[in-house]
């Protein structure tokens, strides 16, 4: 190949010469023209070239996006930003579906990132009214919900409720009055009708109560708060600018409602839940979490605010930087409020409500929901709430039908391999929770299930684990990716994972309460799920507590079980005289008493329960006496796949949970 130059052969040079690349901006020329505007008359003489692309996206009627290119709606995954996007917001989302800065339904300044900007759009809005379809961000929302089965079995629990002028329970979603943006979003959500725990707290709360809801885990307390939460925040917003006070150049955000969760993983939970009532509305919620990027999350509470979702010492570090205000929030919630208290929150929990700008107790309305109240928790709680109710909706862990219970004798030697066992009888594509108590166990048993020669699919979830962890290891088992996940109490908690079918503690926890919350994994609104326990000499402290949580749950009672457990309450019976029933009233089948009950203060009650268990009733014997417990390798747990020993002695020391 020749590289000679050419001269010219082609008279390049003389047309480039013929350009007059000198030509005035006045002078008539030609100009570029957008193939949509081609073919078009003109009108007036062509402007300057270096204009031509401003105009094209500042003008709206173009057809252009705006010059910040906000296109609002729902996004893919975004890693960079993960805590807020993994939920399929885009970056500049507007949120619910809006486009923002662009048509009449402009609602957020996401330059500015601050919903207090003056902003006639609004402040005049009808926060009531439903705003357009998006189609794609309602696909991603809803095409995952699914309506439990088995609720006409939740009509016959028993419901107490206790505080004075109790509203009357509701039994369709229509009776709540809740609006249509809530009316319109529970039906793509496929909720057909309310949960008990939803019958009851739905008009509490539309009432303006303070409430302490007791109800089942997996019942549906997440939408017995958000529904009439939101459903008021669209009635009656929108709502004052609290402060001009700037901080940094930023202006603060001043959230209207507030849920403190314990964990990350709750926390997104909820935030996921919020979205779906939030949706085709111009609420915006956000959550923060420790173990992510604070920079990511401040930047996400700086475009808006109105429902905050987080856990307390995130809370704490985002106030003292100056980011989030209290001093309009008008609805607390503290879910799973005996856990955090339990994990050592109570410090940060009384800065964020006394020692901050919140409202004060009865300025504000505030609502405590959990699977358990002991006592301890509910004298705690005289401090945040004001003349409320206490609403007990069943008992926690006897969900009837709705969860098999099995407990087997099983030495600390053998646990592996009747797990194995286990896994294998259930099928390989079933979702099985296995828990165990450290997070090193943690480690070893997943590790071990993956060197087995079945090569079993599983992964694992603990404290130890960082965010990006935990978040993929619990989408990868929601999917069935790795359909066994090794968890230690960091997971056991709140978590809403659908179609787990198998719960196994192989590690018993040390308190009933916690058996009662791994157990909930399972059989959640209105599924069935089976729970498999190992039970040995280290599990003694819980054996009477736990043949409580079987017999009122009508479930079998091993004898061995049977014998240490009435033992056990000999032991204690002197102790306990004044008390007909361990949570410190009459009537069982509830998982907290209302402790003003029993100081001289007693509301109304409705429903009822039944008597505490006083005595083993015999319920056959099944289990033969042997120390090495059998399975047989079949998918259906039948009665003699368990056995265990015989009756043995009971140990003096007791570990009540209550009387602690």
């Amino acid at each position: 190949m020749s590289h000679v130059v050419q001269n010219d052969v082609h008279g390049l040079g003389q047309r480039v010469a013929g350009l007059d690349l000198n030509k005035q901006s006045n002078q008539q020329g030609s100009r570029y023209i957008p193939p949509h505007l081609r073919g078009q008359q003109q009108v007036g003489p062509a402007g300057p070239q270096k204009n031509i692309i401003p105009q094209y996206f500042e003008n709206p009627s173009r057809g252009g996006y705006q010059q910040n290119f906000n296109r609002g709606g729902g996004g893919g995954y975004n890693s960079q930003y993960q805590h807020q996007n993994y939920n399929g917001y885009s970056k500049n989302t507007s949120y619910n579906g809006n486009q923002s800065n662009r048509g009449e339904q402009f609602l957020w300044n996401s330059e500015r990132g601050s919903r207090w900007e003056t902003n006639d759009a609004l402040s005049n809005a009808d926060w009531s009214k439903l705003l357009p379809r998006n189609e794609r961000l309602e696909m991603e929302l809803f095409t995952s919900a699914q309506s439990g089965i088995n609720f006409d079995k939740y009509e016959d629990i028993p419901v107490e409720a206790t505080g004075s002028n109790t509203p009357k329970s509701i039994e369709t979603f229509d009776e709540a009055n809740l609006g249509e943006i809530i009316l319109t979003n529970i039906s793509l959500a496929h909720y057909t009708k309310p949960t008990p725990v939803q019958k009851n707290s739905i008009p509490i709360i539309k009432a303006k109560r303070d409430l302490m809801a007791c109800a089942q885990t997996g019942s549906g307390k997440t939408a017995a708060f958000l529904v009439p939460i939101l459903s008021r925040i669209f009635e009656e917003g929108p709502f004052e600018n609290p402060s001009n006070v700037r901080q940094g150049g930023k202006k603060k955000q001043y959230p209207i409602a507030l849920v403190l969760a314990p964990t990350r993983e709750l926390a997104s939970q909820i935030y996921d839940e919020s979205r779906k009532f939030v949706y085709r509305s111009c609420i915006r919620p956000c959550v923060v979490y420790g173990g992510a990027d604070v920079s990511t999350q401040m930047r996400d509470i700086d475009r808006g605010c109105h429902l905050l979702v987080a856990t307390p010492g995130r809370l704490v570090d985002m106030i003292q930087r100056g980011k989030v205000g209290l001093e309009c929030i008008k609805f607390l919630v503290l879910d799973e409020a005996d856990r955090m208290l339990d994990m050592g929150f109570e410090p940060q929990i009384r800065e964020i409500v006394e020692k901050c700008d919140m409202p004060r107790t009865g300025e504000r309305q505030t609502l405590m929901f959990s699977a358990t109240f002991p006592k301890e928790i509910q004298m705690l709680a005289r401090d945040f709430l004001d003349n409320y109710i206490f609403l007990a909706v069943g008992r926690v862990g006897s969900t009837s039908e709705n969860i098999t219970q099995k407990v087997v004798w099983v030495e600390e030697h053998d646990k592996r391999e009747f797990l194995l066992d286990l896994l294998n009888a259930s099928g390989p594509d079933s979702l099985t929770l296995v828990f165990v108590e450290t997070k090193r166990g943690a480690d070893a048993l997943e590790q071990f299930l993956f060197r087995c020669p079945e090569n079993y699919h599983a992964t694992s979830i603990h404290g130890d684990r960082h965010q990006k962890e935990r978040e993929q290891a619990l989408a990868s088992f929601r999917v069935g990716t790795t359909p066994i996940l090794v968890a230690t109490a960091v997971a056991a908690r709140g978590l809403d994972i659908p179609n787990v079918k198998h719960v196994i503690n192989f590690d018993m926890p040390s308190d009933i309460e916690e058996y009662v919350h791994r157990i909930g994994r399972t059989g959640r609104v209105g599924h069935t799920g089976l729970a498999t326990s190992f039970f040995n000499d280290k599990n003694r402290n819980v054996a009477r507590d736990l043949m409580d949580i079987l017999a009122e749950a009508k479930q079998e009672i091993p004898s061995w079980l049977e014998s240490m457990g009435y033992q056990a309450q000999q032991h204690q019976a002197a102790k306990k005289a004044q008390k007909t029933n361990r949570y410190g009233g009459g009537g069982g089948g509830f998982g907290g008493r209302d402790y003003r009950q029993f100081s001289g203060n007693r509301g109304g009650a409705v429903g009822g329960g039944s008597n505490y268990y006083q005595a083993p009733q015999h319920v056959g014997n099944p289990y033969q006496p042997s120390y090495q417990p059998t399975y047989n390798h079949q998918p259906a747990y039948q009665q003699n796949n368990y056995r265990g020993t015989g009756g043995r002695a009971h140990s003096n020391n007791s570990d009540d949970w209550w009387e602690k």
